[in-house]
């Protein structure tokens, strides 16, 4: 059995879409141990507790130092025992030492085709609003392991998702949540959870 850890900062959609995956089997052999928010007010916790799943909030504010947070979330998300972390809307930056300590066992959710559109600045809607921008026909979402770079680690799906021209970056962020985000991050904790995820030189190979 998979034990994953997910870690949300507000409504907790991709969130639902695993929970949703589990109940559907379209996730097997998989179990979250634990839904962490570091926003109080996350409605992804709510989500959680109507499920029956453990949760909590662990806020950078009650805390003196950015390194006294990080020492205590990573010592409360170890306490679980997790074979997964997943990174599941989750706005805060994971300390080297929690990197180091789940290596190639953090996955994360980004809502564009890396490497464009990704890396520091690039999250929620300011990602749509670049795309957009920038012109782009096609984008989408990736699912990739978390290391020491924003949005470097390696990738481990992608699904493209089509730029419609009269989009707004909100309509553009649903239809990627709705086609890509919400598909390919229960799909990656599936391959995950049968064994079929590797990291091979800086590559996750994925193997039928």
């Amino acid at each position: 059995m998979l034990k994953i850890a997910v870690l949300v900062s507000g409504g907790g959609t991709n969130l639902q879409a695993i929970m949703d995956a589990i109940d559907a089997g379209k996730i097997k052999n998989t179990e979250i141990s634990v839904v962490i928010s570091n926003n109080a007010g996350a409605y992804a916790l709510t989500r959680a507790e109507k499920k029956g799943i453990e949760n909590l909030c662990i806020s950078p504010k009650s805390y003196e130092s950015r390194e006294e947070f990080n020492k205590a979330f990573l010592e409360k998300l170890n306490s679980y025992q997790v074979d997964l972390v997943v990174l599941a809307g989750f706005l805060v930056v994971i300390p080297p030492e929690m990197i180091a300590t789940y290596r190639n066992r953090i996955i994360n959710i980004h809502p564009s085709l890396i490497p464009s559109f990704c890396g520091t600045g690039y999250y929620g809607l300011k990602v749509h609003e670049g795309v957009l921008k920038r012109g782009v026909k096609v984008t989408g979402a990736t699912v990739h392991f978390v290391d020491e770079g924003t949005d470097t680690g390696p990738i481990i799906l992608q699904k493209a998702v089509e730029v419609r021209q009269q989009d707004t970056p909100k309509e553009l962020q649903q239809r990627v949540m709705e086609e890509a985000e919400w598909k390919i991050l229960p799909q990656a904790i599936d391959l995950i959870a049968a064994g079929k995820v590797q990291v091979i030189d800086g590559k996750a190979v994925i193997s039928e």
